[in-house]
């Protein structure tokens, strides 16, 4: 089951059930069901506040990834910042929509097992996010 809540923030304009069904096709690509995954939805405030309790990191960030996975299940938390999120959409000549479900999708491909801090791993980790975004606009029809 996924999840979608808010803490301190309106809920972002998503559709939910095609947002669902696009996570559970990302994640079948690699092999993976999807068990309980939530999505808590936040101000930059509240990421902060996370970063530095969980993570000892003392910055904002677009989104927090707890992977609690077993096996081929996917199974987290995922915290995102839509201050954040809308930040970077500017900053990268995006729309808000199209960089909310990057980021959606990049806390999904973090559960499948996908890194982006070491060499290389950044390239491959936005390849991966743009597949999946191509395969959401498939979707969309």
């Amino acid at each position: 089951m996924i999840t979608y809540n808010t803490d301190g923030v309106k809920m972002p304009k998503i559709k939910k059930r095609d947002t669902t069904a696009w996570i559970r096709a990302v994640a079948a690509s690699y092999g993976k069901k999807v068990g309980e995954v939530g999505y808590m939805f936040v101000d930059d405030e509240k990421i902060l506040e996370v970063n530095r309790e969980y993570l000892g990191h003392d910055y904002y960030t677009d989104i927090i990834t707890f992977d609690y996975d077993e096996g081929d299940v996917l199974n987290g938390d995922l915290v995102i910042s839509l201050d954040t999120v809308r930040t970077n959409a500017e900053q990268f000549g995006k729309s808000y929509e199209e960089e909310l479900h990057r980021v959606i999708i990049h806390g999904i491909l973090h559960l499948c097992g996908l890194n982006d801090k070491g060499p290389g791993e950044r390239e491959i980790m936005e390849e991966a996010e743009n597949r999946a975004l191509a395969l959401r606009n498939d979707r969309k029809g």
